[in-house]
């Protein structure tokens, strides 16, 4: 079982940052995959931002060009950089793992944690 803990939700006056942290248990953590989700009042979970094993990053089209993913497998630690925010990214935001690598089975959640943009 892998553990998966997000941390550095807030609330932020839109077109600010926050850099939320997540790290995980996993005793190969530079062979899995690892993603940010969010999921908004009313909304469905959707994606964000994933880096995967062999190293390819890719976003959601909303995020892209404002938010950035970076790892750290020596502190087995994923960052999710997200600047100019906008009101729309007021959402729950969790941090996934997917051993594979492949970040197609997302078998490990965080508990998520809350970002707040407000005008």
């Amino acid at each position: 079982q892998v553990q998966v803990v997000e941390s550095g939700g807030g609330l932020v006056q839109a077109g600010g940052s926050l850099r939320l942290s997540c790290t995980a248990s996993a005793q190969t953590f530079e062979k899995y995959a690892m993603g940010w989700f969010r999921q908004a009042p009313g909304k469905e979970r959707e994606f964000v931002a994933a880096w995967r094993g062999h190293g390819a990053r890719n976003y959601r089209d909303s995020v892209t060009g404002r938010f950035t993913i970076s790892r750290d497998n020596a502190k087995k630690a994923v960052y999710l950089q997200m600047n100019s925010l906008k009101l729309e990214d007021t959402a729950v935001y969790y941090c996934a793992t997917d051993p594979t690598g492949l970040g197609l089975r997302w078998n490990f959640w965080g508990q998520g944690t809350q970002v707040t943009v407000s005008l």
